[in-house]
């Protein structure tokens, strides 16, 4: 370095040595740098945790990490405009985000801001996005089922009002799918539905608003966007916002269902947050805690007491693996918060079985506590009936003479898997799901070939819907399934049996 370099940086270390960041309004504040996103700001005495802060252009920004002589500022927007010395004021308000029934139809950002083109909402009501969890003693056991239309969810690994319950597996293998027909299914069930994307390309969540919007879903439901191109700092914030909106119509005694569509990119959102605010590395060298970072976002999921009104908030946070390790960081911490877990495997998905959900590897931890009489009894069995299927097929790969036992356990397996088989965006009501997986009880299911399953499966919804309407509403009265009923739909699905039989040999 020459003696003129030498000189130059001398003169400018001097010169910002010499600054007077001291303001004698606390509440006023000077930047003392800024870029990436984040700025860091001085003289600020009294700032609180999570506050908003005012820059002289306009933009807003996160009061993130309160240092000694400075305070780490997250920026919610670009940080072009942004200079050295430029002022910084307190509003003395934590970031909030508008709530009400006005949302429900909407597509709003981070902030809650509607970005669908439509008026800006109306009769707005603020609260902060982030709150403590409700406490133990406002809360009651989750025993009331949460419907997806899933067959083999709702029949093997069911969801209650107030669980959260994880989705995971590897990318492309239908998570979104899963949740979006969960809210779907919620049409005429009373239900309100959050949906929060994070991270997601603006393409991807404009057809799964396009999607809702077809099938009515959007009626019911509020949908949170921020978007792959959206800064680190509203991905960070977008499912706080969320659970704030959902939260809210929870406390007024309602039942809410919310997809976080991933965390996985929040918890990178977080990461990147965390290393340009210079925090110390936290565990597995994820600065800051990022057990905490989704613990206090999911806990306020909960099914309330009659006391605190009774209403619950249901969870489906949604988290990618890579080549499947569910043993990961982040998969483990998300597990290890949740109530239970969807895994989709990728090998299942690629060979044909949609939805590719692992039956092994999948659990609730309320079980059948969530399910209906009528659920229980058709589907007890399903699992072990499965695990047998599995254990034996991989033990018939490597031999072509089984005997006659095995032979019968691995065609029942067969035709179990293709009856549990089901397009996306086509939820089933539960009376349907009962009245598919009675075949599979009652042995009507062997009597079939595997290819005509799923078609027999369709017939027989109509038929029922057409001839045995009675039946159905019988079913629908208590989802109770008492010898008298079984006997009926017995009857009933032998004559829609040989209807299709004698149309099937007419052809």
């Amino acid at each position: 370095m020459d003696k003129r370099s030498e000189q130059i940086i001398e003169t400018i270390k001097n010169r910002v040595e010499g600054l007077n960041w001291e303001v004698e309004d606390q509440d006023i504040g000077l930047v003392h740098s800024v870029g990436d996103g984040i700025a860091f700001v001085k003289g600020l005495k009294d700032v609180l945790s999570g506050e908003l802060l005012k820059f002289d252009s306009g933009l807003m920004g996160l009061a993130m990490n309160l240092e000694n002589d400075q305070v780490g500022v997250v920026l919610l927007g670009n940080d072009a405009e942004i200079r050295e010395k430029d002022k910084v004021y307190r509003t003395k308000h934590v970031v909030d985000t508008p709530v009400g029934d006005a949302l429900i139809g909407r597509v709003v950002n981070a902030l809650g801001i509607a970005i669908d083109g439509l008026d800006d909402i109306e009769d707005k009501v603020f609260k902060p996005i982030e709150v403590q969890a409700p406490k133990v003693m406002a809360r009651q056991s989750v025993k009331e089922p949460l419907l997806t239309g899933w067959k083999i969810i709702d029949a093997m690994i069911p969801i209650g009002k107030g669980q959260r319950e994880l989705i995971i597996g590897d990318r492309q293998t239908g998570k979104t799918s899963i949740a979006m027909n969960a809210i779907l299914n919620q049409k005429g069930l009373g239900l309100t539905c959050v949906y929060v994307a994070i991270g997601q390309k603006a393409s991807t969540i404009a057809r799964v608003v396009e999607q809702f919007r077809i099938s009515g879903a959007l009626e019911y439901t509020t949908v949170v966007a921020s978007p792959a191109d959206d800064m680190a700092s509203l991905q960070y914030i977008a499912p706080y916002t969320g659970c704030t909106i959902a939260e809210h119509w929870m406390n007024q005694g309602k039942d809410v269902l919310i997809v976080y569509d991933d965390l996985s990119k929040h918890a990178v959102a977080y990461r990147t947050i965390s290393l340009l605010l210079r925090r110390p590395s936290g565990r597995e060298a994820f600065p800051g805690d990022v057990f905490y970072l989704h613990s206090r976002l999911l806990e306020r999921s909960a099914k309330l007491n009659d006391k605190h009104g009774g209403g619950s908030m249901t969870a489906l946070p949604i988290i990618e693996t890579q080549a499947g390790d569910i043993s990961a960081y982040i998969p483990t911490n998300v597990i290890s918060i949740t109530d239970g877990q969807l895994f989709l495997n990728l090998d299942a998905f690629n060979s044909g079985i949609r939805p590719a959900v692992d039956s092994g590897l999948s659990v609730s931890r309320v079980g059948s506590a969530a399910q209906t009489q009528a659920m229980k009894h058709v589907s007890s069995s399903l699992k072990l009936e499965l695990a047998n299927y599995q254990d034996l097929l991989s033990f018939a790969q490597f031999s072509t003479d089984v005997d006659e036992s095995t032979r019968r356990v691995l065609e029942h397996g067969s035709r179990l898997t293709e009856l549990l088989k089901q397009d996306v965006n086509k939820p089933l009501s539960q009376d349907l799901i009962i009245l598919s997986l009675f075949m599979n009880k009652y042995g009507f299911l062997d009597r079939l070939e595997v290819f005509e399953i799923l078609p027999y499966e369709s017939f027989m919804h109509d038929e029922m819907k057409r001839k045995y309407d009675d039946l159905i509403q019988e079913i629908k009265l208590e989802y109770q399934l008492g010898p008298s009923l079984i006997s009926k739909i017995t009857d009933a699905m032998e004559d829609i049996y040989t209807l299709y039989r004698g149309m099937y040999y007419e052809t």
